[in-house]
């Protein structure tokens, strides 16, 4: 029996299955284990590469392997499908986790440490938040368009939705009135729930250095400064800034053959919560110039003067991902381009 240097796990809740290989690729061994015994039988293991799928507990047992004194490598589940021969099972979704993480141009999915993962749960639990109290005042505005009173969309226009449920002459039946109280009640609970969040969100952007040199770019806010800081690797894993732009799918779509350069839409096929907020972001500064004017000759003005705001907003966020990149390479705060001439 070889000696083993890497061994494919795929991972579950109770059920492990171990797929261990050699240098050459031979198959040494096969194993379906419990979690205990998972853990035990690492313990034992001589010091070897451990490749999992990235998922939401791979990252725990990325750490519990590297105190066991292994090498952790995660790998994004689309890059393993390609692997799998023709029956899919966990047995050969081990073996094809070994075949892709021997694959010398693999990419692999940094390990987060505790401190990353409890600031994207606090990240995710407030968007949550968000997107229950959206839920509730549509579902309020639809209650009183049923009695013909009308409201923009927003939180904003919240107010006017509760003068319609206290008003004595809104001709509203008292069972729907008393509905409408409780929805009000639980949309101003959230409220309370998602200002304490938006808090510590700030509190944690003020403390961190980077947090603190990403806000000083337009654009770029506590909650994007925070989700940066969380869902990025080190930008040290991009060799230029436009890859980093690349891995948030702010880049157009290839579909090149031939010699001929053909790119369509944006991707989309980067991590979508930092996309997102750079696109709000992006899309605020565009507004603004769009109210107050843009330095006259700058490449916002240019832009503005001939392309759609969406676009711009979009051809923003990625001059913003690179310029966030530059930025945390370099220890640099932001500075504002110099004034091209049109």
């Amino acid at each position: 029996m070889g000696k083993v240097t890497i061994i494919g796990v795929d991972l579950a809740k109770n059920v492990f299955q171990l797929h261990g290989a050699a240098a050459d690729g031979t198959v040494v061994f096969r194993k379906k284990l419990s979690r205990l015994q998972f853990c035990r039988f690492m313990e034992g293991q001589p010091a070897c590469v451990v490749a999992m799928e990235a998922c939401a507990g791979s990252h725990y047992w990325a750490r519990e392997m590297v105190q066991l004194g292994h090498q952790p490598k995660l790998i994004a589940p689309r890059y393993v499908k390609a692997f799998i021969k023709r029956q899919k099972n966990d047995a050969a979704d081990a073996e094809a986790i070994v075949e892709a993480a021997q694959r010398p141009t693999m990419r692999f999915v940094e390990m987060k440490t505790e401190e990353q993962q409890s600031r994207s749960i606090m990240f995710r639990t407030r968007e949550q938040l968000v997107n229950q109290r959206t839920e509730l005042v549509n579902a309020l505005r639809a209650h009183l368009y049923e009695f013909g009173h009308i409201a923009p969309q927003g939180i904003r226009y919240l107010s006017r939705l509760e003068r319609f449920v206290e008003d004595e002459n809104a001709n509203l039946p008292d069972l729907v009135r008393e509905i409408c109280r409780d929805l009000l009640d639980h949309i101003y609970q959230l409220t309370g729930r998602i200002n304490a969040l938006k808090k510590k969100i700030d509190a944690l952007s003020r403390e961190a250095e980077a947090s603190r040199r990403l806000q000083t770019m337009p654009g770029v806010g506590p909650i994007a400064a925070l989700a940066i800081e969380t869902f990025a690797p080190p930008m040290e894993t991009f060799k230029c800034g436009r890859d980093f732009a690349a891995w948030l799918g702010l880049v157009p779509l290839q579909k090149s053959t031939g010699g001929k350069q053909r790119l369509g839409k944006t991707s989309k096929m980067g991590q979508r919560d930092i996309r997102r907020l750079l696109i709000i972001g992006a899309m605020a500064v565009v507004r603004w110039a769009s109210r107050k004017g843009a330095p006259e000759g700058s490449w916002l003005a240019r832009m503005m003067a001939k392309k759609p705001r969406m676009l711009v907003a979009i051809a923003l966020a990625n001059k913003m991902a690179r310029g966030i990149w530059a930025m945390l390479t370099k220890e640099e705060d932001y500075r504002n381009p110099a004034t091209v001439p049109a």
